[in-house]
């Protein structure tokens, strides 16, 4: 690295000496490759011709280069795919005297008051903001000393070699920014997972699959607001930095305020501010929130993620199902372009389009390409029996909805209802039931005491984790969770022990969460009082007299709905790891 360093120092010593800029300036008018591709493509060039008409631009990093002489191939990348170069010696030097010093005639016939604002001219540079080309046998030079990975811009026409590779056949060639650094393993790919998380620019641009992975992300997202402002939401935005945390059962970051000498905690959820929000009128808010939960790391888990949230006045969870189908199964036929998605990574199957993706990407009503799935090895999971696990999750709407108890009992044996049974169960799936403090009276030892029992509905959502989630491999609403675990929730209307919420599992992933959400203010202050026993500080159980003074306000009847984007992707994508889809991923420190 040292050496190829120097190397690399030394010509940008040379550019410089030469007069030109190694580090460039505005270049306006480029085509991207995929668009310079598409016009080849359409145009009929035969091998062996150029095509008619004006010049066009093009810019990106060098990825191949061979020299033969006076001919220099290259093969220029940007984010829309690649496309081959050929620099001529006689063209370069030659061509762009020529064109520097066009006569009477102009450029190609064109009259000598037009030629003055010619793309590349001195004139039209000026007016662009653009410095001028360089002087031919100087371009030449720039070419001449190319290392893989810098950044050149061109301007010629599009042809095709004798063989029939479409090809820009350049006339005009500036160097745009000199990279000291070479790429890895001479651009083979940085297959080091930790250094492609800690280094990510450089993931980027030695691997076309990395980059399609964040354009897909910001078209799945963009394709997410697009639902729900058609059906009548605005974004907003409400704070990372609270007094007081909540909306979910996890374990805040801390900080502190200098100026106000006041202790803060970084959002694990923007949900009570948006539920004031519909107190206070706005009827349909959604936020695409950076959440923080100082937890664990995994493939499924990041203490940084982003979560979309909205809330839906006049609703209930019946509606937030029909928007999660809208978004997951929709951002599956419209963006992915098929509502069958491979549950391993298949991201070196994209055909060429925009950003090498394939050509159903963003094509909203596109017909979905259906593929046929098959049996594969099942996940390794902590208890109970493994689930089959197919090749394909189908995304197909309509999802099932199935009741919470109903699948305890299917996978686990047990009636949620039954207290002994669920104890009985967690005991034999190894889950501890017993605290580390504080006792009660022993049934089975008449005047002994024994440790305190974590909550039944804690236990009962344990076995819930250990045998039922790793089943849920296509898309299901899990509804009417035990009432104790949703204190945010209003309750079902005959049976109170239950509550009105759903979570939505894929692949065995929590990906939604949504209730109908709790507005009587006496109630919502109550269960924020009762934290269940084994919650520790990962619970809900955090008074917030504020938002429960909103409430009195009168909160209208509402659907909420959490979706976790990062999963979302993971899903869409055919990912293994959450950190694929996060550009920048926490990393331990090196060394």
């Amino acid at each position: 690295m040292s050496e190829q360093r120097d190397d690399r120092i030394a010509a940008l010593a040379n550019i410089r000496n030469l007069g030109a800029d190694p580090y460039g300036s505005r270049f306006v008018g480029v085509q991207k490759n995929a668009a310079l591709r598409a016009i080849g493509d359409h145009s009929n060039i035969q091998p062996g011709q150029i095509l008619e008409g004006e010049a066009v631009r093009a810019a990106g990093r060098v990825h191949l280069f061979r020299d033969t002489g006076k001919l220099i191939f290259m093969t220029v990348r940007d984010w829309t795919g690649e496309l081959q170069w050929a620099l001529s010696k006689n063209a370069i030097e030659e061509g762009t005297e020529a064109r520097r010093h066009e006569g009477t005639e102009g450029s190609a016939g064109v009259p000598p008051a037009a030629a003055a604002t010619l793309p590349g001219s001195h004139a039209a540079a000026e007016e662009k903001g653009e410095s001028p080309w360089p002087a031919g046998d100087v371009a030449w030079q720039l070419a001449k000393a190319l290392h893989l990975g810098d950044i050149v811009g061109a301007e010629g026409k599009l042809g095709r070699t004798k063989k029939g590779e479409l090809t820009l056949w350049v006339d005009r060639f500036r160097m745009l920014s000199k990279a000291v650094r070479p790429p890895p393993e001479k651009w083979h790919g940085l297959t080091d997972v930790e250094a492609r998380y800690r280094k990510r620019y450089v993931d980027l641009l030695a691997n076309a699959d990395s980059q399609r992975q964040f354009v897909l992300r910001a078209r799945i997202i963009d394709y997410i607001r697009g639902v729900l402002h058609q059906r009548g939401f605005i974004e907003v935005d409400t704070p990372v930095l609270q007094p007081l945390y909540g909306g979910a059962a996890a374990r805040p970051f801390t900080t502190h305020h200098n100026a106000l000498d006041m202790k803060l905690y970084l959002r694990i959820s923007p949900e009570l501010y948006l539920k004031r929000c519909l107190v206070g009128g706005l009827e349909r808010v959604y936020e695409f929130a950076r959440c923080f939960r100082n937890e664990g790391i995994s493939p499924r888990h990041n203490p940084e993620f982003t979560m979309l949230e909205l809330y839906q006045a006049y609703g209930d969870y019946h509606d937030m199902m029909e928007i999660t189908e809208a978004i997951i199964a929709g951002a599956a036929r419209d963006v992915i372009g098929t509502y069958q998605i491979g549950t391993k990574a298949r991201r070196h199957e994209g055909t060429e389009g925009s950003a090498g993706v394939s050509p159903a990407v963003g094509n909203v009503g596109a017909s979905p390409t259906i593929q046929e799935s098959g049996d594969g090895s099942a996940p390794s999971v902590p208890s109970c029996l493994r689930a089959s696990v197919p090749d394909f999750i189908d995304f197909t709407p309509p999802w099932p909805r199935r009741r919470y108890a109903d699948l305890v009992r299917e996978h686990a044996g047990i009636d949620i209802a039954d207290s002994d049974a669920v104890f009985a169960k967690a005991r034999e799936l190894g889950i501890p039931v017993l605290l580390t403090q504080g006792h009660e009276p022993n049934p089975e030892k008449p005047g002994y005491d024994r440790p305190l029992r974590i909550d039944t509905a804690v236990a009962i959502n344990r076995i819930f984790e250990h045998c039922v989630e790793d089943k849920l491999i296509n898309p299901t609403f899990v509804i009417d969770y035990p009432a104790p675990l949703c204190p945010l929730t209003k309750r079902h209307p005959t049976d109170p022990r239950y509550a009105l919420r759903f979570e939505c599992f894929i692949n065995g992933m929590e990906m939604g969460n949504a209730y109908s959400e709790l507005n009587d203010p006496k109630i919502q202050h109550d269960t924020f009082s009762a934290q269940l026993r084994g919650e520790g500080d990962e619970t809900m159980a955090i008074m917030d007299e504020d938002y429960v003074e909103a409430l009195e306000h009168a909160m209208p009847p509402a659907g909420g709905l959490g979706i976790g984007i990062d999963r979302m992707i993971m899903l869409l994508t055919g990912s293994e790891s959450i950190r694929e889809v996060l550009l920048f991923p926490l990393q331990r420190p090196q060394g």
